[in-house]
């Protein structure tokens, strides 16, 4: 049976008390598969960090239910007691900025989090130099973060989010800094990598130039989603 790599349910998250108590999110509900790259769009205060957070278990929502890989983390309540391996293990984060480590190398940063893990650091490093190949950047492997250009450094960013076999990766506006063709580039080895490992990727974004690539798409508008089907084009 096909489960869903993620699954929300009526999530809530309420900022604040009383009078003064802002509802961020008022019962997102979300289901993604494995595999898939979805699109999460809407206006800024639109509760899109918001429901990254709560999916990535750095904030606690208020109420409702989320799901990884048929797995309950969170239902009125955390139901993991170790959250930081949770994110650690499970979720991949991929950002606009790649916050890569400057005083290792590329292969490093990536086996990092493997070897923190527990990965034998041969491993660790093995599995980097896979992911650096399968992105096309294998040739920079031993140089320093400072000799990256921008785009080589959020596809090191990209291995380094899919170094422990994560089932979820959740990418917030990942194209920002991109000029158009380098921002398409990213989508697309998104797409390859979410199909080559079975990942769902949830891509937060406010860039026009990659909203027509995605095959679903979520709106979020005043803390509810709302799901319509994309356009899909190829990046």
């Amino acid at each position: 049976m096909n489960i869903p790599a993620i699954d929300i349910e009526n999530l809530t998250k309420r900022y604040g008390h009383g009078d003064t108590a802002v509802d961020a999110l008022k019962g997102v509900n979300m289901t993604i598969w494995p595999g898939e790259v979805v699109g999460l769009v809407g206006p800024s205060g639109s509760g899109k960090s918001t429901l990254l957070k709560c999916l990535g278990a750095v904030i606690e929502p208020t109420s409702g239910k989320m799901q990884l890989g048929g797995q309950t983390i969170f239902d009125n309540k955390w139901e993991i007691d170790d959250l930081r391996t949770l994110r650690r293990d499970r979720i991949g984060f991929v950002f606009q900025a790649p916050y890569l480590i400057p005083f290792l190398d590329v292969t490093d940063n990536i086996a990092l989090l493997p070897m923190l893990a527990g990965v034998p650091n041969d491993k660790a490093r093995e599995r980097a130099r896979e992911l650096l190949a399968a992105l096309d950047v294998g040739h920079r492997a031993m140089a320093q973060v400072s000799q990256l250009s921008g785009g080589e450094q959020q596809r090191v960013s990209i291995a380094r989010a899919l170094a422990n076999h994560p089932p979820v990766i959740l990418a917030d506006e990942p194209t920002a800094p991109l000029d158009s063709e380098r921002a398409l580039n990213v989508v697309r080895l998104l797409n390859q990598m979410a199909q080559q490992y079975q990942t769902a990727i949830i891509v937060v974004t406010h860039d026009e130039k990659i909203i027509p690539t995605f095959k679903r798409i979520y709106h979020i508008r005043d803390g509810r989603t709302y799901e319509e089907a994309g356009e899909g084009r190829a990046a």
